[in-house]
């Protein structure tokens, strides 16, 4: 991944500090952090990136394509005045539980993309230039098309200095523009201008003390896109993000203390994990397993220590895909289609060169991999510890659940209101919709589920007859009249 700094950005806070404790540094890495924890930032940056780029180009790697055409959908931090009624935020609220050791500092490195516009000119006879939808070049095909150029926001603070209030550093990344000139042959064919419009954005942090038997602090990690900019009437997307955020989150680290999990914190301090609340983003501990002293604060939900497969050959920024089949894919596309690709993206031209280059056993080796193996002794039991079929309690077609003091069971009518504890971002999509449940669940654990199927989904009949549904918990649903 290239770093690509924003030249120097103004960087304003309450009261000046020192360079290199608590003031803010934009561009690439390096030079504010301990030596130590530069480094542990760098073994979490491999995952780190690929939240950042998550998304970022999609097979079939061209512009022109449907998917393309939305992008970004994870950690968008837009200006105030567009989020407020268009669904989107201008804020992530960051949450986790730390044991510092006396005389602590805490290290935050904010990383986004920042959209920059490209415009892709002709050179016409005349000797000036016009703006097309696409130029035919001998090795590619440029088209419009939103770049991201990574920004990094780098902070260095003592712990003790967040206690109560705690502390706020704005900083803002001033609008510039670039010229690229082409030309072929010697001959100028056109050139393409970039853009990037002024970002305004703040970090505020504060720590409070958590009762207990040890020294932990929660930590309160808040970014905040301030942007003064006043969308114009019906102003679409695509306008407020060249002054976004994009793929924002956060990398933090103590310089000798430690965090707790906020997934599997231990019983002592599971209480307080609980009362950490987290807005848009999610903070898992990053690094090898068994290490508590960097957290990844993610808007893509991850497991602790989450990694990326050894076998993976390279970036290919569709993290839904599978690396062989979207290898494969890829490779087979037609030379126009890869010609296209290229002039999209520098990075959707990186993809196709792996593709293309990737070597018989590099890509047998994506084709699957045993992680590990344990040994069976004995003789298999003659039954599962527990038969589904063969429990008398449980009838999933008649049983039924009280909810809002009505019951719910098969056939019953619902409105579904998904939980913001348990639930992805596709169930988020459901919100407000009406299903029909088709079974009452109930687990070896004692919970209650509910198997729904959407009204006015096209293929409910499909996921009925297959035994396919989506699954909500009693408290996310609203009874509805039954017809």
């Amino acid at each position: 991944m290239t770093a690509v700094g924003a030249g120097a950005p103004g960087v304003g806070a309450p009261g000046a500090a020192a360079p290199g404790v608590g003031a803010l540094r934009a561009g690439a890495p390096g030079g504010v952090f301990p030596e130590e924890v530069d480094r542990r930032f760098a073994e979490a940056r491999q995952i780190a990136d690929a939240v950042l780029f998550e998304g970022y180009v999609l097979y079939p790697y061209r512009a022109s394509a449907a998917k393309n055409r939305l992008r970004w959908q994870f950690g968008v931090l837009v200006p105030p005045g567009y989020g407020e009624d268009s669904g989107e935020h201008s804020h992530q609220r960051t949450e986790c539980l730390m044991e510092p050791r006396p005389g602590d500092r805490l290290a935050v490195e904010l990383r986004f993309l920042r959209a920059q516009r490209r415009t892709v000119q002709r050179a016409t006879a005349a000797g000036g230039f016009e703006s097309v939808d696409a130029l035919e070049l001998a090795d590619r095909v440029l088209v419009p098309w939103d770049e991201g150029v990574e920004e990094r926001i780098e902070l260095l603070v003592p712990v003790e200095e967040l206690a109560g209030d705690g502390i706020v550093r704005r900083f803002d990344l001033p609008a510039c523009e670039e010229m690229e000139s082409l030309r072929e042959d010697g001959v100028p064919v056109g050139r393409v201008l970039r853009r990037r419009e002024r970002v305004d954005a703040l970090l505020r942090l504060a720590t409070q003390e958590v009762p207990g038997p040890y020294a932990v602090r929660r930590l309160t990690v808040v970014v905040e896109n301030t942007a003064d900019w006043t969308p114009p009437t019906e102003a679409r997307r695509d306008a407020a993000l060249p002054r976004a955020l994009v793929s924002a989150h956060l990398l933090l680290g103590l310089d000798r203390g430690s965090f707790l999990s906020v997934t599997d914190p231990p019983e002592w301090a599971r209480s307080a994990a609980g009362q950490c609340r987290n807005e848009h983003t999610w903070p898992v501990l990053a690094g090898p397993p068994g290490r508590g002293q960097v957290v990844l604060s993610s808007p893509i939900i991850l497991e602790d220590h989450p990694h990326v497969a050894p076998e993976s050959p390279g970036a290919l920024y569709d993290a839904t895909e599978i690396d062989e089949i979207l290898a494969l894919r890829t490779a087979a596309l037609t030379d126009r289609e890869k010609r296209e690709a290229r002039g999209t993206d520098d990075r959707a031209g990186a993809v196709i060169d792996l593709a293309d280059s990737m070597p018989p056993e590099v890509l047998e080796r994506l084709h699957g991999a045993v992680r590990g193996l344990r040994e069976i002794t004995g003789n298999a039991p003659e039954q599962p510890w527990w038969d589904p079929a063969a429990e008398s309690e449980a009838d999933p077609d008649r049983d039924r659940v009280v909810v809002d003091g009505r019951e719910v069971g098969a056939g019953s009518r619902v409105l579904l209101r998904p939980g913001q504890r348990r639930t992805d971002a596709q169930d988020l999509f459901l919100h407000g919709r009406t299903a029909v449940v088709e079974a009452v669940l109930h687990d070896v654990d004692g919970s209650v589920h509910l198997a729904v199927t959407v009204e006015d989904d096209p293929g409910a009949d499909l996921w009925r007859a297959q035994g396919r549904f989506r699954y909500f918990q009693p408290d996310e649903v609203t009874p509805l009249e039954e017809p």
